[in-house]
């Protein structure tokens, strides 16, 4: 190459890094690194919350089956009543059970008609006895002893058959007193003062009574709202941070502009539906804990089995350094920490299953990964270890680690999972963009 072919390539590479340079400075220096969002630690309010559906019932709700079987001949309310203890609710046709009476009453009397003939008969046998006990003591010649005791024995028997006759009274007017109790529960009469919720029958069907395999008839169901629950059902990973007294949150599919407040009165103490009723299907069952949320005042009257969402407030935080809930993120120990955790997913299956045994006392036997966040600081990713708190709606309470005014690294998440330490990182240009349009 001539000298002044070199001198031309000289001063092409010159412009060429020149160019390079020129759109360094116009990007601020900052051209290099992971685009990322980025956050101060702030001091917040945090609130830790569990989140659960159920619907609502009343505290108090009792379910009105018939007694006896029959028809209704007479029903006096309709559902949405409102009822007051022994207000007569319906009539069930009493035909068949007043005849019961009837023949119980003649039984009755019958048993008394007997135990009188049994009387006559131990009386007549007791002066038999006495008398021929009389005559002996004063002639044994006079009767002999086969009639002494003879009529001793007949007094005996008389004795029995009159007991006997007694009895039989006794258990006819039991006979009686079923069969009147029998009638008396045609009348059904609210057993609570409330408001009628549900009403399955209508006048002219017939009720029956339950078996050991079926259910009766449920003719309806009274409940009393003055004191109204919500039912809800919580996940066993979630039921330990639950105490009774823990204030709640209800939002009411059917009021949605309203939120009404309540207080935990119960929690379960088995599974709602204990795996022994979903073993052999093949399914991992859901284990979901019933936790009872009793309502405070909630100014109107609500209707049981309406939909319900509750946030249960577990614990709070007032004025604590918080980190969003994307920025924190684990590494391994003793070196591995600095190592982006997508070199870990690019392992092979087999390899990963050989790290991490199964099992808790393998499990215990490994080192544990360590959490923390991304400090920027000049520009560079530093993995630093925090001790997280209480988890809010979209904050971590930090307990040690790092300081409010800090920033830290703030998402992607996948770009935060790849990051490893003291990585050159910058702002995501659409927030770069959206604080220069929000300054002066």
């Amino acid at each position: 190459m001539t000298k002044r072919g070199k001198i031309i390539v000289g001063v092409a590479l010159v412009l060429v890094l020149g160019s390079a340079t020129v759109i360094s400075i116009l990007q601020g220096g900052n051209g290099r690194g992971l685009e990322v969002r980025m956050e101060e630690v702030q001091n917040r309010d945090l609130v830790a919350t569990v989140t659960a559906s159920g619907n609502v019932r009343a505290r108090r709700a009792v379910d009105i089956s018939a007694d006896v079987m029959g028809r209704i001949i007479e029903l006096n309310v309709e559902e949405g009543d409102d009822v007051t203890e022994g207000t007569v609710l319906l009539r069930i046709d009493p035909s068949q059970l007043e005849a019961a009476v009837s023949r119980a009453q003649a039984t009755l009397s019958q048993a008394r008609a007997q135990a009188a003939q049994q009387r006559a008969n131990l009386l007549r046998s007791d002066r038999d006895n006495t008398r021929m006990a009389s005559l002996w003591a004063r002639d044994s010649t006079l009767v002999s002893r086969q009639q002494v005791e003879d009529a001793a024995t007949n007094l005996e028997v008389a004795q029995a058959l009159f007991e006997a006759a007694e009895f039989g009274v006794s258990q006819a007017d039991a006979a009686l007193e079923e069969s009147q109790d029998q009638l008396a529960k045609t009348i059904i009469t609210a057993p609570m003062s409330g408001k009628v919720t549900r009403l399955n029958v209508e006048a002219g069907e017939t009720v029956v009574l339950g078996t050991m395999n079926n259910p009766g008839s449920l003719i309806l169901t009274i409940s009393d709202l003055s004191v109204v629950e919500a039912v809800m059902e919580v996940d066993e990973t979630d039921v330990p941070e639950i105490a009774l007294g823990d204030s709640a949150i209800l939002e009411l599919d059917a009021f949605p502009d309203r939120t009404f407040s309540g207080r935990v009165t119960e929690i379960g103490n088995s599974a709602i539906r204990p795996p022994s009723q979903t073993a052999g299907t093949g399914q991992t069952a859901a284990i979901d804990f019933e936790v009872v949320i009793t309502l405070d005042d909630p100014g109107l009257q609500l209707r049981p089995d309406l939909s319900a969402t509750a946030d249960i407030i577990t614990a709070t935080r007032t004025g604590v350094a918080s980190i969003p809930i994307i920025s924190l993120t684990v590494r391994e120990p003793e070196g591995d920490s600095v190592s982006g955790g997508a070199e870990l997913d690019e392992q092979p299956s087999n390899v990963q299953q050989e790290q991490r045994p199964e099992g808790p006392v393998a499990r215990s036997q490994q080192a544990q990964d360590i959490e923390g966040v991304f400090i920027v600081r000049e520009g560079l990713a530093y993995f630093t270890p925090v001790e997280i708190g209480i988890t809010g709606q979209e904050y971590f309470e930090v307990i040690s680690g790092i300081q409010v005014g800090d920033t830290v690294v703030a998402g992607p998440y996948q770009r935060i999972r790849e990051l490893k330490d003291e990585d050159p990182v910058r702002l995501l240009e659409e927030e770069v963009g959206e604080g220069s349009q929000s300054g002066p």
